[in-house]
């Protein structure tokens, strides 16, 4: 579930957009990507093509259609949002808005169009594509991968329309400091998809249908760097260069550098090292646990180097009991602060981290990345430390106790304290976090069962109610108003305590289903969304960090670092984040 469906730094606000907005104002189509020479990029050549692992086949070709980690990494290489990341520094910076104004109460967005971009179809991009990107897909609540949720500020709608044909405008009810960075969405075009549109006559769920994985491939059409080529069913993704793509390099050459991309799709981790180690993949991103292997080899002279790098992004995993679970007395039990601290006690984090990732991974924060200076708290006292003995008796406290002599502790009432965990078998760190954590809470008189299910399934579990616990991970982002979803009780991605989501889209959430902390939470939350002061968002999301860190809605347990490898054929390599619309490097790797 390292998703991130579905985010540059703000402390300066409106100042550094306007910043931003003059110097987009200065850009025209194409784009000159430049000012990465402390990255090692280079001019590159063109010609060549790159071949990448896809962890599972894409369930569409549509990005709003499905939430799907290996359909985001494809569709990264297929389309482009209003604005994007810097590569070095996260800001934001233009992209298919080459500049854009903030009105002085923040309540008025206006994007500047880049004149001149072309589908890879050839067709003309324009005002007319973004609201409809917008209306029936990114604001539609039917779609599965929209966010129509953050077009809603106090129940109010944020509403979009042309000004002209290079001109979009968004009007909010109110100030929402964060408002620029969510605008990462990628836009699609409305000559290919309005007839599974509401704009063409369809129903609202009905934009879920279009582009299957049998669909022709021409008739997926973007603004990015590549175009769908083929897709083999269950084998491989097949992209080539798309010729109307806008960016081009620091001495003028058009971008992407390759002609063709290639996505392999390997589920087992082992079985794409050994494809990479046989030269059938040129690059992988890699876990602490595959490092030591493929770096010795390095070492001894294989034709690949092997980089790493503290993470901002990345998902840190974590342990979530369900609020709400059916089992017998688990639902009041999970629900409990006391209960979640006192198998904190149980985690052995350093462990994991030695063992797991092969030390290649740290102590995480709650809810912001440590590395994240601008926003992270320092909770790291509140990790706790790992103590069965300690973690036994505040299990006592609760008079949760081997009451039958079993071995195994019995929730007040006497059935036993079992429960099934739920992670991904086809990851390369979860079976074993999974292992280590059952034979701890054994230790513990804690029964634990190991339910595993692919990966790619973790957050449709997770969203859906239908489990116990589950081992997890959603990523983390610059700014925590972009993780609003998932760490304010009732946002559509708190899946550990669903009670307190809205009976419906749009409707407030359950504040009677919250706990005291959780409707603190809920207030910063709101509070930070609405407040243009950098020092007061800080001083709420310390509030949050802490608050987080005492009642552990989840249990996070380490930060990995980012690792990838890469085959000396190719230059240009800046390790691939992940599935983070606006932060797509490929482009400038080039086959030497």
């Amino acid at each position: 579930m390292s998703y991130s469906p579905r985010t540059s730094r703000r402390t300066r606000s409106a100042l550094a957009l306007l910043s931003l907005a003059l110097i987009g104002g200065a850009l025209a189509a194409p784009k000159k990507v430049d000012g990465y020479s402390a990255l090692g990029i280079a001019k590159g050549k063109a010609g060549g093509n790159l071949t990448l692992a896809l962890g599972d086949a894409p369930q569409s070709l549509f990005y709003y259609g499905v939430i799907d980690n290996n359909l985001g990494l494809i569709s990264q290489q297929l389309f482009d949002g209003l604005v994007e990341f810097n590569f070095s520094t996260y800001k934001i910076e233009p992209a298919l808005a080459e500049s854009w104004t903030i009105s002085p109460d923040g309540k008025v967005y206006t994007f500047k169009l880049r004149q001149g971009v072309k589908w890879s179809d050839g067709q003309a991009f324009n005002a007319d594509d973004v609201l409809f990107t917008y209306k029936n897909m990114v604001m539609n609540p039917e779609a599965r991968a929209g966010d129509a949720g953050n077009f809603k500020l106090d129940g109010k709608d944020i509403t979009i329309k042309k000004v002209d044909a290079n001109t979009v405008q968004f009007n909010l009810p109110r100030a929402a400091p964060a408002f620029l960075l969510q605008q990462r969405y990628f836009i699609m075009p409305q000559h290919k998809l309005v007839k599974f549109s509401q704009d063409g006559g369809a129903k609202a769920a009905d934009i879920n249908n279009a582009w299957p994985t049998n669909v022709a491939a021409a008739e997926v059409v973007g603004t990015g760097p590549f175009k769908l080529a083929s897709y083999t069913a269950g084998q491989k993704v097949s992209l080539a260069k798309n010729s109307n793509y806008w960016k081009v390099d620091a001495s003028g050459t058009q971008l992407p550098y390759l002609n063709a991309l290639d996505f392999l799709i390997i589920r087992d981790p082992q079985a794409q090292v050994a494809q990479f180690l046989a030269g059938n993949l040129d690059q992988l991103n890699i876990t602490g646990a595959q490092f030591p292997d493929l770096k010795s080899k390095e070492v001894a002279g294989a034709p690949f180097k092997v980089t790493r790098s503290t993470a901002l992004f990345g998902s840190p995993p974590f342990i979530a009991y369900n609020f709400d679970s059916k089992g017998a007395g688990q639902s009041k039990l999970f629900g409990d602060a006391r209960f979640r601290r006192a198998m904190q006690g149980a985690v052995d984090r350093n462990r994991i981290i030695d063992t797991v990732y092969n030390g290649l991974a740290s102590l995480p924060g709650h809810g912001v990345a440590p590395v994240n200076t601008q926003w992270y708290a320092n909770t790291k006292a509140q990790l706790g430390k790992f103590d069965l003995a300690a973690a036994g008796k505040a299990l006592d406290a609760l008079n949760v106790k081997d009451t039958d002599g079993d071995g195994v502790r019995n929730v007040p009432g006497g059935k036993n304290l079992e429960f099934d965990l739920t992670y991904g078998t086809d990851s390369s760190v979860y079976p074993a976090i999974a292992t280590i954590l059952q034979s701890d809470f054994k230790k513990l008189g804690v029964k634990v069962n190991l339910k595993g299910v692919l990966s790619s399934k973790l957050l449709s579990t997770g969203l859906s109610g239908d489990y116990e616990a589950i081992l997890a991970a959603l990523g983390d982002q610059p700014d925590p108003e972009l993780r609003k979803p998932i760490w304010q009780p009732g946002g559509s991605l708190y899946f550990w305590h669903r009670s307190t989501q809205p009976a419906s889209d749009g409707a407030a959430p359950n504040l009677a289903k919250m706990a005291g902390w959780e409707k603190e939470i809920y207030n910063i939350f709101n509070d930070a969304a609405t407040t243009t002061s950098a020092s007061k968002r800080k001083a709420l999301y310390t509030r949050w960090q802490l608050l987080f860190a005492q009642n552990l809605p989840v249990t996070p347990i380490a930060k990995p670092e980012n690792i990838g490898a890469i085959s000396n054929k190719y230059g240009n390599y800046i390790y691939n984040l992940g599935v983070i619309p606006g932060y797509n490097p490929v482009p400038l790797i080039f086959q030497k």
